[in-house]
């Protein structure tokens, strides 16, 4: 601005000494004027190149998100498909497996058939731990796709619990575990997904047990409110640090560093899949742990579970949901 003033004034300074004092005081002050517009000019064109190239980021980090929104989209469909490629020819083998164990344990008598019944049994334990590890995947992959619905029903609280207990006693026993059950205080019934809430308790448990090695696992229910009920899950086990609490509900962490422990058959997704199904169920998941004085996660849900919203999906995705069923 004041270069432009110098060049100016310099340029016109002999005109503008012969001039009279008016004609100098308007001469400036047109001089200042022009100045003042050009000067403008120049911002505003300045300005407006600067947010032309802005738009043109915008429009380039527009496309660069849409574009990495289309390939996240596209590897976790590529995950599902594999995920299903691959269930197929392991139910073969676990079944083939099943089948050549039962016909060696029929047939005592067969030379050698001891290492082979052992080998057949490592597979067959592979086997069905690799088929969890798919199905839990696509139960995250699932929710991470809003796929996963609910399906609430009149449901008998004892019962549920109940035929969980069945099931999971057995890997108590097999531990010399105590496990517990107080339901006294439960509510009768409740309008909940039925499946959702006994794979909840399912894992909890089995959680619980393999984390256990001895002592008490103990399982609660009561009504927290008019509108919500809880359910917590307690053992005394080797428990949670604090650091490793805030992300146990994160898929594959796993918080235990002894190998021992590390051995055994968890996929670590267990947990992931409880907080992803309780979420759905509009709940909440709390964990109360001390490393070695076991753990305690609490599950409240409502009375009344609301179906969400069914969204419209194109024809691949519900055979893919059938398939995963």
């Amino acid at each position: 601005y004041r270069l432009l003033r110098f060049v100016i004034f310099s340029f016109l300074e002999e005109d503008l000494l012969q001039a009279s004092p008016v004609e100098l005081l308007r001469a400036v002050r047109l001089i200042d004027t022009v100045i003042d517009e050009a000067i403008a000019r120049c911002f505003n064109s300045y300005t407006y190149g600067r947010l032309q190239e802005l738009k043109q980021l915008q429009n380039q980090l527009r496309l660069t998100n849409q574009e990495l929104t289309r390939l996240v989209r596209a590897s976790k469909d590529s995950l599902s498909q594999l995920a299903h490629e691959l269930k197929t020819p392991l139910t073969s083998i676990i079944g083939y497996a099943d089948l050549f164990l039962r016909q060696h344990r029929q047939q005592p008598k067969v030379q050698d058939s001891y290492s082979n019944i052992e080998s057949i049994e490592r597979v067959l334990k592979s086997g069905r731990l690799l088929l969890r590890l798919i199905n839990d995947t696509l139960e995250i992959s699932r929710y991470d796709a809003g796929r996963m619905k609910l399906q609430p029903t009149l449901s008998d609280v004892p019962e549920l619990i109940n035929s969980v207990v069945e099931i999971i006693e057995p890997l108590a026993r097999a531990k010399e575990l105590s496990l517990l059950v107080n339901c006294g205080c439960a509510p009768k019934q409740v309008i909940t997904d039925p499946l959702r809430f006994q794979q909840i308790i399912t894992n909890l448990l089995s959680n619980a047990i393999r984390y256990t090695e001895s002592g008490t696992v103990r399982l609660e229910c009561w009504k927290e409110s008019q509108q919500q009920w809880a359910i917590s899950v307690t053992d005394t086990g080797i428990g949670i640090s604090p650091d490793a609490q805030t992300k146990i509900f994160n898929p594959y962490f796993r918080a235990v560093t002894d190998p021992k422990v590390q051995g055994c058959d968890g996929t670590g997704l267990g947990l992931a899949i409880v907080s992803r199904l309780v979420e759905l169920m509009h709940g909440e998941i709390k964990v109360v742990s001390q490393p070695g004085k076991g753990s305690t996660f609490t599950v409240i849900l409502p009375l009344e579970a609301m179906a969400a919203p069914t969204s419209l999906t194109n024809a691949h995705e519900d055979k893919l949901e059938n398939a995963e069923s």
